[in-house]
């Protein structure tokens, strides 16, 4: 299975309204609940206006369109991950699946997928 990694730092916030996001830019993936509204985006384009915002997060994209019916890829991946000590977070589209790891641990990883036979495009 091939993963792309993301080119840019990335920002996981939490925003007052959404009216804060600019939907123009390049990433955003925006999740709204009752209690909250969460956003994951490059960090030169995280809104002024934060309630809480953690930095310092790099991402990896599965690259391709996953079809529904596949099961257990982020399983496995964060498994992986997890078996290294390193945390997650991760962030689904219609077309696949985004994790992030702490810039520190990109490294440390790529390294552990590798070794279990994913490539880096």
């Amino acid at each position: 299975m091939e993963l792309k990694i993301l080119p840019y730092n990335m920002t996981v916030c939490q925003l007052n309204a959404t009216a804060e996001i600019d939907l123009d830019r390049d990433f955003y993936f925006v999740g709204k609940t009752e209690d909250e509204i969460s956003l994951v985006c490059r960090t030169e384009d995280t809104p002024e206006t934060t309630i809480r915002r953690e930095d310092g997060w790099r991402g990896f994209c599965i690259q391709g369109i996953l079809e529904f019916t596949l099961i257990g890829i982020l399983a496995k991946i964060s498994g992986i991950l997890a078996k290294r000590k390193i945390g997650i977070f991760a962030v689904s589209t219609y077309n696949t699946d985004y994790i992030l790891v702490k810039e520190e641990m990109l490294e440390k990883a790529i390294e552990a997928l590798e070794s279990e036979g994913y490539h880096f495009v």
